[in-house]
C-alpha cells in the first residue's frame, strides 16, 4: 500500500490544510505566515538562523522527494500506479498554484516543482531500471 501512495501528496495536503485554515487568503498573507519565524538557532559563527514554517515544508518536501526517487527504481505494476498518481498530484498542484488564492507563493511553487521533478525523474528512472531488468541495452552504449 505504501508503494502506491505518492508521498509528496503529504506536503501538498499540509499546505492545503494551512491555506484552508487561513480562509484561502491572498498570497501576501500566506507569504507572511510562511515566513514568520518559528525557531531561531544560534550558529557557531554567531549568526542567528530563523527557521520558519515555509522552510519546514520545503525540507519535508525534499525528504518526500527522496523517498519517491528511491521508490521509482522498482518496475512493478504497483509502481506504475504510483507514477500515475504522482502525475495527478502534479496536476492538482499546478492548478492550485495558478487558480486558488493563497497558493501562488514561493513555498508552494517549490513544492509544485518537486512534484514535477518526481514525475519526470520517476518515469526516467523506471525506464532505465526496466532496461536493466530486461537486459535491454542501446546499441553501442553497453560496455564490452
Amino acid at each position: 500500500m505504501f508503494r502506491i501512495f505518492p508521498v509528496l501528496l503529504i506536503v501538498v495536503t499540509v499546505y492545503n490544510v494551512i491555506a484552508l485554515a487561513h480562509g484561502l487568503v491572498g498570497n501576501d498573507a500566506m507569504e507572511t505566515f510562511m515566513a514568520r519565524e518559528h525557531v531561531t538557532f544560534h550558529m557557531f559563527s554567531g549568526d542567528l538562523w530563523d527557521f520558519n514554517l515555509g522552510d519546514l515544508l520545503i525540507t519535508l518536501g525534499f525528504v518526500c522527494l527522496f523517498i519517491e526517487i528511491v521508490k521509482s527504481t522498482r518496475t512493478t505494476s504497483r509502481d506504475l500506479i504510483n507514477h500515475g498518481l504522482s502525475v495527478l498530484v502534479f496536476v492538482i498542484a499546478i492548478v492550485e498554484f495558478i487558480v486558488v488564492r493563497g497558493f501562488s507563493t514561493s513555498v508552494f511553487f517549490f513544492i509544485m516543482v518537486m512534484t514535477a521533478f518526481d514525475v519526470i525523474a520517476g518515469y526516467t528512472i523506471s525506464v532505465v531500471a526496466a532496461e536493466h531488468d530486461l537486459g535491454v541495452g542501446r546499441a553501442g552504449t553497453d560496455p564490452r
